[in-house]
C-alpha cells in the first residue's frame, strides 16, 4: 500500500488550484481494501480517508492501476476498457483528475 499513499501524497503536494477553479466535487477512490475521498472545492483540495457520503464520482481499481494511471504510465480509459478501472456517478469528472492533479 505504501505506493498509493506515496501517490496520494505526491497528489496533495501538486495540486492544481487553478483547475480546480469553480469546482465543488468529491473524488470516492475505493483502491484495493481502501477507500478514501478527495475534496475539491473553491480552489482548494483535501484528501481523507474513508468513504464520502455524497461523492460526484467513485473509481475503483487496484494498486498498480491507481499509481500508473495517476503516473501517467497506464492510460485512464484503456485501464476503463480493459475493467481494470470502474467508474460510477460521473464519469466524465474522472477525466479532470490528471489535470487537477499534474504527476505525470
Amino acid at each position: 500500500m505504501s505506493n498509493v499513499t506515496e501517490t496520494l501524497n505526491q497528489m496533495k503536494s501538486k495540486f492544481n488550484a487553478d483547475a480546480a477553479a469553480g469546482m465543488d466535487v468529491v473524488f470516492q477512490l475505493q483502491i484495493e481494501n481502501n477507500t478514501y475521498h478527495i475534496i475539491v472545492k473553491d480552489g482548494n483540495c483535501d484528501m481523507v480517508e474513508g468513504s464520502h457520503d455524497d461523492p460526484s464520482v467513485t473509481l475503483t481499481m487496484d494498486g498498480d492501476t491507481f499509481t500508473g494511471v495517476m503516473d501517467g504510465s497506464v492510460d485512464g480509459m484503456q485501464a476503463f476498457m480493459a475493467g481494470q478501472l470502474r467508474a460510477e456517478g460521473d464519469v466524465m469528472l474522472a477525466t479532470r483528475l490528471s489535470e487537477l492533479f499534474p504527476l505525470g
